[in-house]
């Protein structure tokens, strides 16, 4: 089926066609892709000023692609999608990847094959500010990745905890008798 419009205004929601003349904000928040701002005309772009209330903002003219252009563009991006759900699975199944869960019932361990993603677990400004109060010392930005492990162990050792007490939801006393063995 083919699409009769390329995109749909950001303001009206008026369908802007292939091979016609659309505008953008000019910053790049705007433009990028999870954005994706796109105005039929002055009015619709100016619009849009007062809401994102941008200091120096200003209408790009642009031209939309083509229908050929758009296919190829989004059959790309569809391939260029499947190969990273290829390798998010092939990556997966390896034998590094395996993370623990621990089995409510019986506290003990049960693996599983997916692995957690390994994001900052801790406010890096919060923690920086807490430093720079305390001790006007600076904070390297190493510290942020081994506070984020730290607090995975912790977390794990917690969930044991929890899962002991036949508890499917870790509570902070789980954290505190943990705490008590490092002390």
């Amino acid at each position: 089926m083919a699409k009769c419009s390329w995109k749909v205004c950001s303001s009206c929601r008026k369908e802007i066609g292939f091979s016609t003349v659309f505008y953008r904000c000019s910053v790049t928040t705007c433009q990028s892709k999870r954005t994706g701002l796109f105005f039929c005309s002055m009015p619709c772009f100016e619009a849009h000023l007062p809401m994102m209330r941008h200091r120096d903002a200003w209408a790009e003219q642009e031209r939309s692609p083509t229908e050929a252009q758009a296919a190829a563009e989004e059959k790309a991006e569809q391939e260029k999608q499947s190969r990273a759900d290829e390798e998010r699975q092939g990556s997966a199944g390896g034998e590094a990847n395996r993370r623990r869960i621990v089995s409510a019932q019986t506290g003990e361990l049960v693996e599983n094959t997916q692995e957690p993603p390994k994001e900052v677990l801790v406010v890096t400004s919060k923690l920086k500010a807490y430093v720079k109060a305390r001790s006007g010392m600076n904070t390297s930005d190493g510290v942020v990745s081994v506070l984020s492990d730290h607090l995975r162990r912790l977390s794990i050792l917690a969930l044991r905890h929890a899962a002991q007490d036949g508890r499917r939801t870790v509570m902070d006393r789980d954290f505190e008798a943990v705490l008590k063995d490092f002390k």
